[in-house]
């Protein structure tokens, strides 16, 4: 296959460092849109992003005269005006499951990221880290058993994931290799595709080793 040609031109506006942002930029790289993308910091949202979204908040993705500011929202809408590759099942009944498992990482593993990044006390980070060390481990079966989270393909579920695990060494969850081997192989899967490369911030190139 040749280089993707240029699809739309976007602009996205993103906190370099937020597991949130990240996930929008990995679809936005797999689906090779052309797109403008801004680094913002959440404390200085400068005035053109609160002009046009009444949350003040990152990310904010606009397209012509569209302005989103919730993520799920953007990953969706890509993956509709961008057909090609699907990132969501064909069918109802595995779209709900695939929107269930987002709903199940944000609730159990993206909330411990935000509970440690936040740093509220010491005893909150420890909790966290271990809850999510724990999570993951308790799952990690799942990750052997087909290429792709729960899936043989790449999906939306992955870029919720990749995001995450991306980020552990940064957040101080250590997984006990023996345990993990399974995660570290679907690590590397993943870490390895051109579209996860393109989509990190050089930020988030100094989180890991």
């Amino acid at each position: 296959m040749g280089v993707v040609a240029k699809r739309s031109s976007m602009t996205f506006y993103s906190d370099a460092a937020c597991q949130y942002s990240h996930r929008v930029r990995i679809v936005l790289a797999e689906k090779g849109v052309t797109v403008d993308i801004k680094d913002v910091e959440p404390d200085a949202i400068p005035k053109e992003v609160s002009d046009i979204n009444p949350y003040c908040n990152l990310p904010t993705l606009v397209d012509r005269d569209l302005v989103l500011f919730e993520h799920h929202v953007m990953m969706e809408y890509l993956d509709e005006r961008f057909p090609h590759p699907p990132l969501l099942p064909v069918y109802p009944v595995a779209r709900a499951e695939s929107r269930q498992l987002i709903f199940r990482i944000d609730r159990d593993w993206s909330a411990c990221v935000d509970a440690i990044v936040a740093a509220k006390s010491k005893d909150s980070v420890a909790r966290a880290r271990k809850e999510l060390r724990e999570s993951l481990l308790a799952i990690a079966p799942v990750f052997d058993d087909k290429p792709y989270f729960m899936s043989d393909e790449f999906t939306l579920v992955d870029c919720c994931v990749a995001p995450i695990l991306w980020r552990l060494q940064s957040l101080g969850v250590e997984l006990p290799e023996k345990q993990a081997k399974s995660i570290d192989k679907y690590m590397e899967r993943i870490f390895e595709r051109e579209s996860f490369q393109v989509s990190l911030s050089e930020v988030e190139q100094e989180m890991r080793d």
